[in-house]
């Protein structure tokens, strides 16, 4: 027992409280985004994009960045001579609609949401999966091709920092338990059916989260003979949450999105 309270008072608890409080700015690496004031249409980052995320028309002195196809990479800020191209702290990107990813705002943006929406967030996640599921909320995860980078961060909700489970969230085994299906990677030809299969073994409802670049659009797998653009080419998907990986905390935020498209 004294050794139970010595550990108490030595470490302290280092759960983060996000949702239920914002995240640390300073300590979040979020999306790219272009000033469109410093952009000389030079096209640097548009050529170097990896991705080919960055999308331009000089003409009309218009940029922008496609997020579901961006790996966020940091590239375009290491190579744009003028600045224009900077990292931001947003990761709160999860999207309903892909197309609500397509061609970014060309402004930078900071992260300014009212403290009542964490709490909002925070408070009634239970309340909400209690009314939809008649029970806590049950996520089976499926890898339909990825480099794993997405799933290591799938794997770290569960860790002490992030501590899914504290909302009322869980990961189960099988898909016949499932909810919401958390799906990573590009759908390979070889883990097509596979997906098809769980999608089809979980209960109504439920409710499909694209997690990662190549979930959403095919990332830099895209157009090629073995994977498809996107698992939406596949599967309904409910929300999409963009990165190369995504963090944990845009993991949850995305998880918990995807339960405003139950009723």
């Amino acid at each position: 027992m004294y050794n139970m309270i010595k550990k108490i008072v030595q470490y302290p608890r280092i759960t983060t409280k996000y949702p239920k409080e914002a995240l640390d700015a300073g300590q979040v690496i979020g999306k790219p985004a272009i000033e469109l004031s410093k952009c000389t249409f030079c096209g640097i980052c548009v050529s170097d994009c990896p991705a080919s995320a960055i999308v331009m028309d000089a003409a009309k002195k218009d940029i922008g960045i496609n997020l579901d196809q961006c790996i966020f990479c940091t590239l375009c800020t290491e190579v744009c001579p003028t600045g224009a191209a900077q990292m931001t702290n947003q990761i709160e990107l999860a999207a309903k609609n892909r197309n609500d990813l397509r061609h970014s705002p060309i402004v930078i943006e900071t992260r300014d949401l009212p403290h009542e929406s964490y709490e909002i967030i925070g408070e009634k996640i239970q309340q909400k999966a209690y009314r939809i599921f008649g029970r806590s909320l049950n996520i089976r995860e499926v890898d339909a091709g990825s480099c794993n980078g997405c799933d290591y961060e799938i794997n770290a909700l569960n860790n002490s920092i992030n501590d899914l489970e504290r909302l009322g969230i869980h990961f189960v085994a099988s898909p016949r338990h499932a909810d919401l299906l958390l799906v990573t990677g590009t759908a390979t030809r070889n883990m097509e059916l596979a997906l098809i299969k769980t999608y089809t073994a979980a209960p109504d409802p439920k409710l499909v989260v694209a997690v990662g670049a190549c979930a959403c659009s095919g990332g830099i797998f895209q157009d090629t003979y073995a994977t498809k653009n996107g698992i939406d080419c596949i599967l309904p998907v409910d929300v999409y949450i963009p990165g190369c990986p995504p963090r944990p905390p845009a993991i949850m935020y995305g998880i918990l999105k995807a339960l405003d498209r139950v009723s």
